[in-house]
């Protein structure tokens, strides 16, 4: 069921930007948004995980510059009957983790500095078998893909606001005065939609990134605890360099705002992400 909503949101966001790229320009519209929308995506397949990691600094590690850390990574990595990823931690004291790279053979998992002082060790892996469990599951490359087309349907709908804006000023009958006021509800409402599509995926991933991560370390309530923490943490330490782009990619959303940008959040409620990792140990009898 998640992978079918997973599917059904992608195709909104597909239908989405083809019905911009023809207000814009008819059949050429859309065929230029199809061909855009190929290239970024290509581009992200490819290049998006070294992006990231350069973004924030990270730097990999050997097993022997973090023995434990590391150590972790791989017993989990091999639960989760997965390759081994590449590590990294990132010099910042914000709480905070994420998993990257386009297929499981090229993940990568990385950790703030200030995770690895704040958690325990039972609580870090619940959250590094979060993070595996994005790469299981592939959510890094779904996760990509729809912030790459709701990107694109945001740079369209700009091109149809100044579309419509200097198609305004050169013609002023009554039929082209409703043709540009409809292409500026689509320009103002199709980049609002895509977005909540966006966030929409997001929400539904992490929700099964915390299932699967939770089965594959065998500690709900670890995993739980950890969220509660960096979950508290990560607001009174926010993550000063951290980017809308991004914020889908780490296990708890590094980026603070008002009760505005929550209704654009990346992630679900912690409280409700809380909850199920309670009643699965319930169900698990722990």
């Amino acid at each position: 069921m998640n992978r079918l909503k997973t599917t059904l949101l992608l195709s909104l966001l597909t239908m989405l930007m083809v019905l911009m790229g023809g207000a814009i320009g008819g059949k050429t519209g859309m065929v230029f948004a199809f061909i855009m929308a190929g290239a970024m995506n290509f581009f992200s397949y490819w290049f998006s995980d070294r992006i990231v990691l350069a973004m924030y600094g990270a730097k990999e590690i050997q097993e022997q510059d973090h023995p434990a850390f590391y150590g972790m990574v791989r017993r989990l990595a091999a639960k989760a009957n997965l390759p081994m990823p590449r590590v990294y931690i990132i010099p910042t004291e914000s709480p905070n983790a994420f998993a990257t790279g386009r297929n499981p053979s090229h993940a990568a998992v990385a950790a703030t500095e200030g995770i690895l002082r704040i958690l325990s060790l039972e609580e870090l892996e619940g959250v590094m078998a979060h993070e595996l469990a994005h790469v299981q599951n592939r959510d890094i490359l779904i996760g990509t893909i729809a912030a790459t087309f709701a990107g694109a349907i945001s740079m369209l709908g700009s091109m149809l606001q100044w579309g419509a804006i200097l198609g305004a000023g050169r013609h002023d009958d009554e039929d082209n005065a409703g043709g540009i006021v409809g292409s500026l509800v689509m320009a103002i409402i199709a980049p609002i939609a895509a977005m909540l599509i966006q966030m929409a995926v997001s929400r539904s991933r992490e929700y099964l990134a915390d299932e699967t991560g939770a089965r594959i370390c065998g500690h709900p309530l670890a995993l739980a605890r950890a969220l509660a923490k960096l979950h508290n943490a990560s607001q009174t330490i926010p993550m000063e360099e951290a980017r809308p782009a991004t914020a889908h990619l780490f296990i708890v959303s590094p980026l603070t705002g008002g009760s505005l940008m929550n209704l654009f959040s990346t992630h679900p409620p912690m409280e409700e992400r809380i909850a199920r990792l309670e009643a699965m140990a319930r169900g698990n009898g722990r």
